[in-house]
């Protein structure tokens, strides 16, 4: 299938799916003419890469956990990839330190807006 099948198959547009090629997401097959050739497997893989950054993860994190996935449209890693699970744990811890700060950050601002609406 062309780049406009899976675009639409996907619901992801030309320009993402091109993207995702040059982050080493995806590697259709070249023909000839320069076009892009999919296969149905494709479908999949974008929906997990859609799927993956939905839960934040970085395209870089992505490439490398993203072997570990099977071509179905079920999200789970098989069990051979243990590096996946560490790989999840540590996105998430970094998620959770994140959040921590933009936490504190509110609260701040929270303290600066009350005297400042106090002072009013």
């Amino acid at each position: 299938m062309r780049i406009g099948d899976l675009a639409h198959a996907t619901g992801v547009n030309r320009r993402l799916l091109r993207y995702y090629e040059e982050q080493g997401l995806l590697g259709p097959v070249r023909l000839s003419n320069g076009y892009r050739e999919y296969g149905e497997a494709d479908i999949a893989t974008v929906r997990h890469i859609r799927a993956l950054l939905a839960a934040g993860l970085s395209t870089a994190v992505i490439a490398r956990v993203l072997h570990c996935l099977r071509k179905e449209d079920v999200l789970p890693a098989p069990a051979r990839c243990p590096a996946f699970i560490e790989d999840l744990r540590r996105e998430r811890a970094q998620i959770a330190e994140r959040i921590s700060e933009l936490q504190t950050s509110q609260r701040a601002l929270d303290s600066i807006l009350d005297a400042a609406v106090r002072g009013n």
